[in-house]
């Protein structure tokens, strides 16, 4: 980890902390979770860590996106995942990492060493709760994104990763998802591209359709409207309640 540096953060301002972790902790246990807790802020395209490397801290995003890619033998490298603001990096238990995680964007996290946590999970019910509850939410949005890179068209592909990052944004500012919404897309069109298994060209001329129907309206490249969000659902192949069409 390098031209990392560190930042601070009130716990009681945290824009995550109804999400995070630790969001069940009353004042005693977030007391504990202060004394081994610490900030790192990396730069968009800084690799956070390499895997197979060492991991002796878990994490949860603050801010920014991080992307989790996993390489080949062959040297050839697939994105298999996102974290967004709340996510939670690393595994308690697991030495190493598994995957590449590297900052998207201008990327915080709100890190405690690994060692002190695992202790704390022990004796801190509310935090391993929580934990499980974020790892089986982990579990059912992989099994969906399955069925994204398997069955759905480009264009639903396309308005499903705009979905699921609307979705998170209004959940983190205390927004309903429904109606209009608007957010700042965090990933290039190159990153849509990789992390969808489409070509660059491909992403451009649905995003430009999805525009051009009406669907979203762009200011810029990252700030995105959608003037109806079930109409976005629909696009992507989803009920209003984020479920599959049949």
């Amino acid at each position: 980890m390098q031209d990392m540096h560190l930042v601070h953060h009130d716990c009681g301002e945290c824009p995550i902390r109804h999400r995070a972790v630790c969001a069940r902790c009353d004042a005693a246990e977030l007391s504990r979770l202060e004394q081994i807790k610490y900030y790192r802020s990396y730069p968009a395209g800084q690799t956070v860590i390499w895997s197979g490397d060492r991991m002796d801290f878990v994490a949860s995003v603050v801010s920014g996106i991080a992307t989790l890619t996993q390489t080949m033998e062959d040297g050839r490298r697939q994105m298999v995942g996102l974290l967004l603001p709340s996510d939670f990096v690393g595994r308690p238990g697991r030495a190493m990492a598994a995957y590449d995680v590297t900052a998207s964007t201008d990327l915080v996290m709100c890190c405690f060493r690994r060692k002190p946590f695992e202790e704390l999970m022990v004796s801190t019910p509310h935090v391993a709760q929580r934990l499980l509850e974020m790892t089986l939410d982990e579990l059912d949005a992989a099994r969906e994104w399955m069925l994204l890179l398997g069955r759905k068209t480009a264009r639903e592909k396309i308005a499903s990763l705009l979905a699921i990052i609307a979705r998170r944004d209004a959940t983190l500012n205390l927004r309903a998802a429904k109606g209009g919404i608007d957010f700042n897309l965090p990933l290039t069109r190159e990153e849509m591209a990789d992390y969808l298994g489409l070509t660059l060209e491909t992403v451009s001329r649905q995003i430009s359709a999805l525009k051009r129907d009406g669907t979203i309206m762009l200011d810029g490249k990252r700030h995105v409207t959608v003037p109806d969000f079930d109409r976005l659902l629909e696009e992507a192949g989803d009920d209003s309640d984020g479920g599959v069409l049949g």
